[in-house]
């Protein structure tokens, strides 16, 4: 027992020689296969609504972590490239809202990393930063979150604690709230939800106040960065759709998890970007894969086993969606969170585009007391 725990007490200085990488995996990954192979056996429907691609395996596996790295620097897809470029100064200001003393930081698919660093770099800056946490269904996401994130950073590595985790789920979330709170103690957390990625789940709503309700103490904060609509009719939904359609580098990682779990030849024409108008809270941009080869196909599972994908059938591929304030305002109402902080940031757009942007919203539980707020240009008008 001594021996095992000088052992463990000795990984903090292996992992000073640069290449190594510690991640804690906290669930089956049998499991999450299977996930993806329910998903592709749906029934057939030429609407975009049977069968799919879950939300967190368009990102799991190398092919899919790479393919999402290279389309995050396409100049043909501002959305991502732009978020991450401008996000530094939309986060400005927030520092001085977040609770005293030491901070943790907990980041929900953490992405590329550049987002975690930048809010790392303000951290270590003021001499407040405490451990880093980046949490992903990936590994290889992790591993290139953590390289970026850390770069230039004094974040002794020791205090650093990748998780590989499936976070949408309830289970998964009573286990890394333990974990956390075993790890930080009473000490405040800053959780993060960068990158519009709420928006990419079927219940997006009921996910935030989940993770709301599972790790949120009173001493902690949220920062949610949503995508942003300004206008919600169809123009604007078909103006959302083409933001995507426009970009090379998405169309190969939108269907590189096609690729990974099924033996399809794709073609890239036959994917379609379809934009709704989602009640009045969202503009819904549905990715859809078509079978338009006039005859039923075999796709080969993760399984080996088999499932007939008819002529006109779909596979959706990825959802997104674009907020308007309404719809925001209602979310967080509907997940029991309350605004500490708040920056709203347009794109660049033609006079003839709808107005579309992000939010970055800093979040404590509904139930603890609001301190003053912080508010940047509001891009929906007076």
């Amino acid at each position: 027992m001594v021996e095992r725990e000088q052992a463990v007490h000795r990984i903090p200085e292996v992992l000073r020689d640069s290449g190594w990488t510690v991640c804690l995996v906290g669930e089956e990954q049998s499991g999450k296969l299977a996930q993806v192979t329910a998903g592709l056996r749906r029934r057939p429907d030429g609407s975009g609504s049977g069968k799919l691609i879950t939300s967190g395996f368009s990102y799991w596996g190398l092919e899919s972590t790479v393919a999402w790295a290279h389309a995050c620097n396409d100049l043909y897809y501002p959305v991502m490239r732009e978020s991450i470029a401008s996000f530094s100064r939309r986060w400005r200001g927030m520092g001085e809202l977040l609770p005293e003393g030491p901070l943790h930081y907990v980041s929900l698919g953490p992405g590329t990393g550049q987002k975690d660093q930048a809010l790392l770099r303000s951290l270590d800056g003021r001499g407040r930063c405490g451990c880093y946490i980046p949490v992903d269904v990936s590994a290889e996401m992790l591993r290139l979150a953590q390289r970026e994130a850390l770069q230039h950073l004094h974040v002794p590595v020791a205090d650093v604690l990748p998780v590989q985790l499936d976070f949408s789920l309830p289970a998964n979330l009573d286990r890394l709230s333990t974990l956390i709170r075993r790890t930080v103690g009473e000490e405040p957390v800053v959780y993060s939800l960068l990158g519009n990625t709420l928006a990419n789940f079927d219940s997006d709503t009921q996910l935030l106040a989940l993770l709301g309700e599972k790790l949120l103490r009173p001493q902690d904060r949220f920062l949610l960065e949503v995508a942003s609509t300004a206008g919600q009719d169809e123009p604007a939904a078909r103006a959302a759709a083409q933001e995507y359609e426009n970009s090379p580098r998405f169309r190969e990682f939108v269907t590189s998890a096609l690729m990974q779990y099924t033996d399809l030849q794709i073609d890239l024409n036959s994917i379609t970007y379809e934009g709704l108008v989602e009640d009045d809270r969202a503009l819904l941009i549905k990715v859809v894969y078509h079978n338009r080869t006039g005859a039923t196909l075999e796709l080969t599972l993760p399984d080996r086993s088999t499932v007939p994908f008819p002529d006109q059938d779909t596979i959706r591929l990825l959802l997104s969606r674009k907020y308007t304030l309404s719809g925001l305002e209602k979310m967080l109402v509907d997940a029991r969170l309350a605004k500490v902080g708040e920056t709203h940031e347009t794109g660049h757009t033609a006079f003839d585009r709808p107005a579309f942007g992000m939010a970055l919203l800093l979040l404590q539980s509904g139930d603890a007391p609001r301190p003053g707020r912080a508010t940047g240009p509001n891009p929906f008008g007076d």
